[in-house]
């Protein structure tokens, strides 16, 4: 949807009133209501993208943004209500970040749409909501789920603490979600079951996480445009281990395998019938934890065609799209291999600076030549 000026001011003013009732009421020790926001302006270039023909796409910079802003109500210690609204294309879940000059002007409307509205129960070891909401689940990348990418339906989990030398805790959590849009990406058959069991050992300087995601009559093109449907059954093996504690150093493992047999389907390709499995390995000095922390990392991945649902993952490596197909909002973001480089600076409690290098390779070509690209983007991050 589009917001007008005029709604887009009234919004604003809310939210000032909101954030004013927020102050009254900490003052007061109430704390009932809770008012985020944040901010992104990002500088992005990229360049050497070759496309499946053998020719290459344009070089490309952009100045891009993105605003998001909240509330949460807590009526009482176990209850709350939580809504988020941001800007972004809302066909385009993979990436709200808008693009400065792109088809609106200064004083004309930016789009913007809610990601999150949900009520939430929180007792004792119980945690559960129902909504719409980001990904609840244990993981550390966004290479398989995208952070921008909402579910909704209902989550549960529980924990308990583990009286053994070798494991702390252990966490049990699942749901059963869909994706509300108007561009047909889901159906009425449509579903996606997730079941996830997190372990930690050592003080918890080790968390193991394996997962099964059941995605159920999914398109191979998403927003309508789909030729067939088919499912996901994929496990994952997931892990992250603090090696050093001064300094912090972090290393990370996960292992993808869609167990589904696609022998007998006849509309995906021979070459990708069995591109089912993905790697994602990484390593990181240091976090974003206080003023002046600095964080280098390192991140490989390998993930074949249907080791994720392309247009659920990550849109940050490459500039790969279904534009072809008719859709020019959603990335296919699976069938490649790359790594990315990142270093950031926390320059106050609520400003940090974040460079990210990506260079990308397709892993089996969709036409003549392989696709590939390069991509160095510049993240100014501010939070309210």
């Amino acid at each position: 949807m589009k917001i007008s000026l005029k709604s887009l001011s009234a919004s604003l003013l809310f939210s000032l009133l909101v954030y004013s009732t927020l102050i009254s009421q900490e003052h007061s020790g109430q704390k009932k209501i809770k008012f985020s926001g944040d901010a992104k302006f990002r500088f992005e270039q990229d360049w050497n993208s070759k496309k499946s023909d053998g020719s290459y796409r344009e070089d490309r910079f952009r100045m891009r943004f993105r605003v998001r802003a909240g509330l949460n109500y807590s009526p009482n210690h176990w209850a709350s209500f939580g809504i988020r609204f941001r800007t972004g294309y809302y066909q385009k879940q993979q990436d709200p970040n808008l693009t400065i000059g792109d088809g609106y002007h200064e004083f004309e409307s930016v789009p913007i749409g809610m990601d999150k509205l949900y009520f939430r129960v929180r007792l004792k070891s119980f945690d559960g909501w129902l909504g719409r909401n980001t990904f609840p689940f244990e993981k550390q990348n966004e290479l398989f789920w995208s952070d921008h990418v909402a579910i909704d339906g209902l989550y549960l989990s529980s924990w308990q603490a583990i009286d053994a030398n070798w494991i702390d805790d252990i966490a049990y959590s699942g749901g059963i979600f869909t994706m509300l849009n108007s561009y047909g990406t889901f159906n009425d058959k449509s579903l996606i079951g997730i079941v996830q069991v997190t372990t930690y050992h050592w003080n918890k300087r080790l968390s193991i996480f394996p997962t099964f995601y059941f995605f159920n009559h999914m398109p191979d093109i998403p927003d309508g445009n789909e030729s067939y449907r088919f499912n996901y059954s994929i496990f994952q093996l997931g892990s992250k281990a603090l090696v050093l504690e001064h300094p912090r150093i972090t290393l990370g493992l996960d292992l993808y395998r869609n167990l589904q047999n696609y022998d007998d389907n006849t509309y995906i390709p021979d070459a990708l019938k069995n591109q089912k499995s993905g790697l994602v390995t990484s390593v990181v000095y240091g976090d974003f934890s206080k003023k002046g922390d600095f964080v280098l990392g390192a991140f490989f991945t390998y993930l074949e065609r249907y080791s994720a649902v392309d247009f659920i993952a990550q849109n940050d490596w490459v500039r790969w799209d279904y534009s072809a197909q008719g859709n020019t909002r959603d990335g296919r973001l699976t069938n490649f291999k790359g790594l990315e480089i990142m270093s950031g600076y926390k320059i106050t409690k609520r400003l940090q600076l974040k460079i990210r290098y990506f260079m990308v390779e397709q892993l089996v070509p969709y036409g003549a030549s392989l696709e590939n690209g390069n991509r160095i983007r510049l993240d100014i991050d501010f939070k309210i």
